[in-house]
């Protein structure tokens, strides 16, 4: 055989047993992962399915009873009700002012009926008293409870405080079941809480988690605060219901959940319930007086940035609210407090901001004795003050006979919260002097002839001497504006 042919013998033996030997590894690569995938290894023993274990859960483990809240949950969930209210709202149609228009089309309504669903806590069953939140009955022309076993009962107003978003109605006291007010002060971070209500109208909802901040304040837009948050669930309808620690006690009034993306964006774990010794307070002078009282140190005060700091001799990064008015007479002023002290703590409190203290002062009933910590050139000084009583609302003619005619009032806190400061014109008499110089209901002032104020007393701490020319500064809708009262 010649040397060529040999060669390609050769040749075509070794292209076959190649094609042979890729063959049979691709055989077993492919066996082998077959046999991860779809062929498991037989297994010595079979195991009971992991969902008919969940589903089996025994009762007790090493004779210990498996922990649940049924038990705790069935004694308060029938003091938790839903809270219906209507309201009657006019219908405005320029077309039905004509008489005319009216006889031809007589079934047109006037009138809407808005209807809202809420929660509330029976806190007191000898006297039928149920505990909710100011914005679910707010506006309500009629508002009826209906209670766990499915009795409706027409419910009487009996007071409410819109800036702690408190209510309190009565329904007839006949075989109610109340829930004990717990101590909300002893709560702590890391406590386990249940919240019971009716989100999106559906009844007795439990949702469960833990306490995640206390005395939570800085929140736009919610009046005075010192909420507690929990990350149990917190969604539309569950506002005015129950928050309660393990042993069944009300702890708090589920008002809010914080969600910047609105509550189309589900519930995010932030929600917000006022403590029940809060309510507690108001609850009581609902109760005696029939409205909420106030105290106030009779201050004001600013934001201390830097260069105040500086300008103090404090350092740049320190938290306080400056005081920058004492009005004579006020608990500041017979406390000693001097314009130019930097408060930094209230009541044990620390006060990082000008707003962290009226937050502080709104919560606190009148008389209320307050230890205060202040830095006074660069020292520590320790105060006590006892907080006084100041008018929520005045005769405009008692500040200055130019506002003549007009009532002003206090902003209500959740506007203040919006707004900063501020005097919200209340009333305004038609043709007296100060509508004829442009005054209108629902202004607020924000400035005067004497310069920026907090509040209404501040305001007429300010006009205290009449000035010869009476300007002020208004907010009217979203357009700021001035008037020369005459």
């Amino acid at each position: 055989m010649k040397r060529s042919t040999r060669t390609l013998f050769a040749l075509t033996a070794a292209a076959a047993f190649g094609g042979f030997a890729a063959t049979a590894v691709n055989e077993v690569l492919e066996n082998r992962a077959e046999a991860a995938t779809a062929a498991p290894a037989p297994a010595p023993a079979p195991l009971p399915p992991p969902l008919a274990t969940a589903a089996s859960l025994p009762a007790s483990v090493d004779g210990q009873a498996m922990p649940s809240l049924a038990p705790m949950l069935q004694r308060v969930m029938p003091a938790v009700v839903s809270v219906h209210t209507r309201q009657r709202v006019a219908v405005r149609n320029p077309f039905f002012d004509d008489p005319f228009f009216r006889r031809l089309f007589p079934q047109v309504p006037q009138e809407r009926i808005n209807e809202s669903l809420g929660s509330g806590v029976i806190i007191d069953a000898q006297r039928g008293y149920v505990l909710t939140n100011h914005h679910v009955i707010e506006g309500a022309d009629d508002v009826a409870v209906t209670l766990a076993d499915g009795r409706t009962l027409k419910a009487e107003f009996l007071g409410s405080d819109a800036d702690t978003d408190v209510a309190l109605i009565r329904i007839p006291a006949e075989n109610l079941a109340g829930l004990p007010l717990g101590d909300s002060g002893r709560l702590q971070v890391g406590d386990y809480v249940v919240a019971i209500g009716n989100p999106f109208g559906l009844s007795q909802t439990v949702t469960s988690g833990i306490v995640s901040a206390v005395g939570r304040s800085g929140i736009r837009g919610l009046g005075f605060q010192n909420f507690i948050q929990t990350d149990a669930s917190i969604n539309p309808g569950n506002s005015g219901g129950a928050l309660v620690n393990l042993r069944g006690e009300l702890v708090g009034i589920n008002t809010a959940s914080l969600n910047p993306r609105g509550s189309a964006a589900g519930n995010i774990g932030l929600g917000l319930a006022i403590p029940s010794n809060l309510a507690r307070d108001v609850v009581h002078q609902l109760v005696t007086t029939g409205e909420v009282r106030r105290g106030t140190l009779g201050l004001d005060a600013q934001p201390l940035d830097a260069r105040l700091a500086r300008g103090l001799g404090l350092a740049e990064n320190q938290l306080g609210a400056l005081v920058t008015r004492v009005h004579a007479g006020s608990g500041a002023d017979a406390a000693g407090l001097k314009p130019g002290d930097v408060v930094v703590e209230a009541g044990g409190q620390r006060i990082t901001d000008a707003l962290a203290l009226h937050n502080f002062e709104g919560l606190q009933p009148v008389g209320a004795k307050v230890p205060l910590r202040v830095l006074r050139d660069g020292k520590t000084v320790d105060l006590s003050a006892t907080l006084k009583e100041q008018p929520r609302s005045v005769d405009g003619a008692t500040v200055d006979p130019r506002l003549a005619g007009a009532r002003l009032a206090e902003l209500p806190e959740a506007q203040r919260q919006a707004r900063g400061r501020g005097v919200l014109v209340e009333e305004v008499a038609a043709n007296s002097r100060a509508a004829q110089s442009g005054l209108r209901r629902g202004d607020v002032i924000v400035a005067g002839s004497a310069g920026t104020f907090d509040d209404l007393a501040s305001f007429r701490a300010g006009l205290a001497t009449p000035p010869q020319q009476l300007v002020l500064r208004i907010v009217r809708g979203n357009v700021q504006g001035t008037l020369v009262m005459q």
